[in-house]
């Protein structure tokens, strides 16, 4: 064979060594693929998937007031995902998704070039397959082994799905920051809507997110997820899916993003808490993966109603009691301008408290408070606006309170729409209704604010009722032929040291004076201390105690004294609404509830409530007659009495209830009904301390349950109870009254005997949580 010549085998032979070495790795690569795709893990977690949805709390009609789970997630099918979010995507993370079998070749090519001419590794190539097969199947670690893995899984998932089956799970599955998994949730979290309603601007800025969640989040790092959101739109542009025009109104949009991660459509924060509770305890069992729905009984207006009045009562009475000063101080050495990312950064992390926004205090003088409220509007508070405050403008203010240059303050839009300075509330304060009929419940609200103290106070404060408690009393007395129109004297009394056991007891009215020999009628319509006592005392205290009882109340927590008769024992608000609505319905005892009903990912009924039905006999605790003659008394509180507010405001005639206040003021009560729904509201401090003077339970809690029952009543026809069988009417107007004229059959159980309600069906969701 003859000799190649010298230049020749200079060309020749390192392409044959270079062919040599590429058949070799050829080769080594086959023997690494026959060996490692068999044992690739099976794609039955994509093609059967079942992603963890969280546990959902609605209102019984259906709008969403609490989401747990370490996921937040909403599935979207693919068909439903909008084209602008489907490009979005493409432009952000691979734009030849569709064209390419799982690596985009030319995509490693431009960004190794990229990176060879950026003198380092600045772009990646990693592929929407890619990246569903490192989130389901592969750690984040970066390693060669992880890469091949990576790859083979890429082919063999697009050898087994479509195009369109491995976009959906990407879609669903990726982490986008707060707690969000899939562009659905991260629309609602971020945005506060539903996919489908997004905008280009607000597509570019989801669409972003993928590359680095916690370094493009517009909540965290608002200036750098801009920046990720302008790549993307202009990526957009390139590719054609967005003309000149909409990427130039969408680099000009303005983009509302939610800061406050609990807003749901209803404020029933509190709510939602307790259907958690519940539901964990039934189905300890992955409740927060599943997917199952839980459908309380409040309804969303009323709760809306609720929320707002309450909030509104306390900040009125906050009001009352002056300003305190500033709530912090921020350190503005390293704030270079009134406008520094620093100062939206400091607020981010302090809370909204609904509509009390956290703003800084950037000048202050007599004539003017400039205020950067969060959010980044600048405020200028002048006039009636700064009023509330002024007396902390002034040098003589304690320094660690004076509203001055660095002070963190509230503020709050009046009913204009001005804003104007406001603070967090010390006071705390609850409210519950419920239907008298079958015991669910129509709104609760545990606390001012469940962000700030998430304390249930409706169904875990026990608190002395005050007067609130008479009505039970005068019930009990009813039992033992005492009438609306008996006569009992308002006159001082003293129970001596002898009786006591220690000290001589003075009790006294409210109001220091005494009116002498009065109705029972009059008597509960004024609140009248002397004449529940003398009642108590004749009817006996052990008898009472255990009469109490048959409404629900634990006689452990009322001592059988004659201070029960001024409500001297312990109730919550819980207790007290169920209470109140043995009136309201005629004389049957409810059991409240607040979950309808539980659900599971597939809509199948898991678990259903017990209601009691108020019209069957066996939940009977009182006498008709005396549930009626209750009722005639406690509406003679509500037009002529301590709280004529009531329906002075409402301007109906079928309201009934009574004002509760403690002794030194530190809890007032307003517990009251109409036929149709049973309310109570209490407001005090948690740490009891005095409210001050002339706070009463029609001053400070009957607000919040007019503001409550102006919406739950607006459209209910006046609705008085029919006269039961055995009573007879004596008297016109005022004087009008009732007597027993005959005995009833029905025999009512001892009291003793109706403690206890009976045993619920499996399972219970009636009861409150107890912790």
């Amino acid at each position: 064979m003859p000799s190649l010549p010298p230049a020749l085998r200079l060309v020749i032979y390192p392409v044959i060594l270079l062919l040599g070495f590429v058949a070799i790795g050829v080769a080594m690569a086959l023997i690494v693929l026959v060996l490692t795709y068999p044992n690739l893990p099976s794609l039955e977690v994509l093609t059967d998937y079942r992603p963890k949805i969280p546990l959902r709390v609605y209102t019984a009609d259906g709008f969403l007031i609490g989401e747990y789970g370490e996921e937040r997630r909403a599935v979207v099918a693919i068909g439903d995902v909008p084209a602008v979010m489907k490009n979005a995507i493409l432009a952000a993370e691979d734009d030849r998704f569709y064209q390419h079998g799982g690596i985009d070749y030319t995509g490693v090519v431009r960004a190794m070039g990229a990176n060879l001419i950026g003198g380092g590794k600045r772009q990646g190539a990693s592929t929407i397959t890619q990246q569903v097969a490192r989130n389901f199947f592969l750690t984040g670690e970066k390693t060669y082994t992880r890469k091949l893995y990576e790859a083979l899984l890429s082919f063999k998932i697009e050898s087994n799905l479509s195009k369109d089956q491995i976009f959906e799970l990407y879609i669903n599955q990726i982490f986008l920051g707060q707690r969000a998994y899939g562009f659905a949730a991260a629309a609602k979290i971020y945005f506060g809507k539903p996919l489908k309603d997004i905008s280009i601007a607000e597509a570019a800025m989801l669409a972003g997110l993928p590359k680095a969640p916690s370094a493009y989040n517009p909540i965290v790092n608002p200036s750098r997820a801009r920046q990720r959101q302008h790549y993307v739109l202009r990526r957009m542009r390139e590719l054609g899916h967005i003309t000149e025009t909409q990427h130039e109104t969408a680099l000009k949009e303005p983009l509302v993003i939610k800061r406050e991660l609990a807003e749901y459509a209803v404020h029933a924060e509190y709510v939602a808490e307790m259907a958690r509770q519940i539901t964990a305890e039934r189905f300890p069992e992955d409740v927060y993966s599943r997917g199952m729905k839980v459908y309380t009984t409040i309804i969303k207006a009323e709760q809306d109603a609720a929320y707002n009045s309450l909030r509104k009562g306390v900040l009125d009475y906050d009001r009352r009691h002056g300003y305190r000063g500033a709530e912090s101080f921020l350190d503005m050495k390293d704030i270079k301008s009134d406008q520094d990312e620093a100062i939206d950064e400091a607020l981010q992390d302090i809370h909204d408290a609904g509509d009390l926004i956290p703003g800084l205090v950037l000048a202050a003088d007599a004539r003017l408070i400039k205020v950067y409220c969060k959010g980044g509007e600048l405020v200028n508070l002048t006039g009636d606006a700064m009023k509330f405050a002024a007396r902390m403008l002034d040098d003589k203010a304690p320094p660690n309170k004076r509203l001055k240059r660095g002070a963190i303050v509230r503020l709050q839009k009046n009913e204009k729409g001005s804003w104007q300075i406001s603070q967090l509330p010390e006071v705390e304060s609850a409210f519950v209704a419920v239907d008298p009929k079958d015991g669910a419940i129509r709104a609760l609200v545990g606390g001012f604010d469940f962000n700030r103290n998430k304390f249930n106070h409706v169904t875990l404060a026990w608190r002395q009722p005050g007067s609130s408690f008479k009505p039970f009393i005068y019930s009990a007395s009813l039992e033992k032929g005492y009438a609306p129109n008996s006569i009992v004297a308002d006159e001082p009394i003293i129970i001596p040291a002898s009786q006591t056991g220690a000290a001589a007891w003075e009790p006294h009215n409210y109001d220091g004076k005494y009116e002498g020999p009065m109705r029972m009628r009059t008597a509960l319509a004024k609140s009248k201390n002397m004449v529940s006592i003398r009642i108590l005392e004749a009817i006996g205290t052990n008898y009472a105690q255990d009469y109490a009882t048959r409404f629900g109340f634990d006689a452990a927590k009322h001592p059988p004294y004659l201070t029960m008769a001024l409500g001297a024992g312990s109730v919550t608000p819980w207790q007290m609404v169920s209470a109140y609505s043995v009136f309201a319905n005629g004389g049957f005892r409810v059991n409240p509830f607040v979950v309808r009903e539980i659900r599971d990912d597939a809509n199948q009924v898991l678990a259903l409530s017990a209601p009691t039905d108020a019209s069957n006999e066996e939940t009977r605790v009182i006498d008709p007659r005396n549930a009626f003659l209750m009722d005639s008394m406690l509406r003679d509180v509500t037009i002529y009495g301590t709280a004529a507010k009531a329906s002075a405001i409402l301007k109906r005639h079928d309201l009934a209830g009574k004002t509760g206040t403690t002794n030194e003021y530190l809890d007032a009560w307003f517990c009251g009904y109409q036929m149709t729904v049973s309310g109570c509201a209490w407001i005090g401090f948690d740490q009891p301390r005095k409210l001050g003077d002339r706070e009463t339970g029609g001053a400070a809690a009957l607000p919040i349950w007019i503001g409550y029952m102006s919406l739950a009543l607006k459209d209910v026809p006046t609705l008085l109870p029919e006269v039961p069988a055995g009573l007879v009417a004596t008297g016109e107007g005022r004087e009008r009254s009732y007597i027993y004229v005959e005995n009833v059959e029905k025999e009512i159980p001892p009291a003793e005997e109706a403690n206890g309600a009976a045993p619920l069906p499996t399972p219970d969701l009636t009861a409150p949580p107890t912790d």
